[in-house]
């Protein structure tokens, strides 16, 4: 009797909550539907749902090749090479690491790979890829194609004129400046799939979709705000100036002349005419996103030959004197040592010395130590949130000393 008496109020609560989900399910993806406009985004954001470093399989990419001779680090002596610590690979392997690099200079001091990954497993970049996106604005700079990086955007895209934009300019995406309004999580989010996250990384048109952006309200660089639609305005202004894709001027201009050991993909948003992922999506092998840490670190020289300018990575790389502007958004640099400026991630230190790394979602890194001559590559998950590589990456730089 008295478990028929308390079937009731369990009925009573257990309905009403079942009742919601169901309607959720349901008009979660109808109400986005109606939003958007766009049953692939939809479908995209619905069924794939959060990201993964797998998802280079299900994006269409576009291919990036690669040209002999290849480039290859020198093997490191038994007295150069890393022997890693008691308990630092079973780190690695638990904190969901796939591919582990370290070299300074032309050596490889180690190199490892981890659940499941081999040396010519793709690796996707995430975040990493803007660091790309820099060198090529760069490249594009010094061949004339881009006048400054304080020309306003609506220079290169006249179709964003007269929406309260035209001061941005190309310093102020590759700073991540705010002054374009961007939602990462809101209520929208949650019922209909609206957030900014979400639809710069999922939208099959992302050139349509920049050209929605309105301004957020603050003064145009008056603050950090970690903002997705940057890069794709960036890689608009790319294809337009260099007529090329942005994989092809990235083929062209960097991966064939530092002698990737492999070809590379970069994810686009649609088949045929679809814009480079530039946000995230360059697929390649751990060894080559290593050779570009390279070339951060011998400040835009490859094999003698000057790929970059050397005061692009400077100020691409380089703390700002005297900045000290405030953050907003979840992701953020750490107070007050950390900075950003031409998307890469720094920390002061003392006496002036700084570290700076490329970063993306799930642990992609390429951290450079300019004084060290070091460079550390990391590829992988985050099954294991507790190791925080931007401390981790200081700490091995101190073990191999030199």
């Amino acid at each position: 009797m008295w478990r028929e008496r308390m079937k009731v109020p369990i009925l009573i609560v257990v309905i009403p909550i079942a009742t919601i989900l169901v309607q959720l399910f349901l008009i979660r993806p109808l109400l986005g539907l109606a939003l958007s406009r766009s049953p692939d985004y939809v479908y995209r954001a619905y069924v794939w749902g959060e990201s993964d470093i797998q998802d280079y399989e299900k994006f269409p990419s576009r291919p990036i090749e690669n040209a002999a001779p290849a480039f290859h680090f020198k093997p490191a002596s038994p007295a150069e090479a890393f022997v890693p610590p008691e308990g630092f690979e079973a780190l690695l392997e638990a904190s969901g690491t796939t591919g582990f690099l370290i070299l300074r200079d032309d050596t490889l001091l180690y190199e490892g790979y981890f659940n499941g990954f081999e040396r010519d497993s793709w690796f996707t970049s995430f975040s990493v890829a803007k660091s790309f996106d820099s060198a090529l604005i760069g490249i594009a700079l010094s061949e004339g194609l881009i006048g400054s990086v304080d020309d306003p955007v609506i220079t290169y895209i006249p179709e964003l004129a007269g929406r309260g934009l035209d001061g941005l300019t190309i310093r102020n995406l590759l700073k991540m400046d705010c002054g374009v309004r961007y939602r990462e999580s809101d209520l929208l989010d949650i019922l209909a799939m609206q957030g900014d996250d979400s639809k710069t990384y999922y939208m099959p048109d992302l050139r349509r979709l920049a050209l929605t952006i309105r301004p957020s309200g603050e003064p145009l660089g008056s603050c950090f705000l970690y903002n997705n639609y940057h890069p794709i305005l960036e890689g608009m202004i790319l294809e337009r100036v260099t007529g090329m894709t942005v994989s092809e001027y990235l083929q062209e201009r960097l991966w064939k002349p530092l002698g990737m050991e492999y070809p590379a993909t970069w994810s686009i948003n649609q088949e045929g005419d679809g814009l480079e992922k530039m946000e995230s999506g360059l697929n390649a092998r751990a060894v080559d996103f290593a050779k570009f840490g390279r070339l951060y670190l011998n400040l835009g020289r490859w094999e003698g030959k000057q790929i970059l300018p050397e005061h692009w990575v400077l100020e691409s790389t380089e703390p700002e004197v005297g900045e000290n502007r405030p953050q907003a958004g979840a992701d953020r640099y750490a107070e007050p040592v950390g900075y950003y400026q031409y998307h890469w991630w720094g920390t002061k230190r003392e006496n002036g010395l700084y570290d700076y790394a490329a970063a993306g979602h799930l642990g992609q890194y390429i951290f450079v130590r300019p004084d060290q001559n070091l460079v550390i590559v990391r590829f992988g998950t985050e099954t294991d949130t507790r190791v925080d590589w931007f401390l981790k990456f200081p700490e091995l730089a101190q073990m191999l000393g030199g």
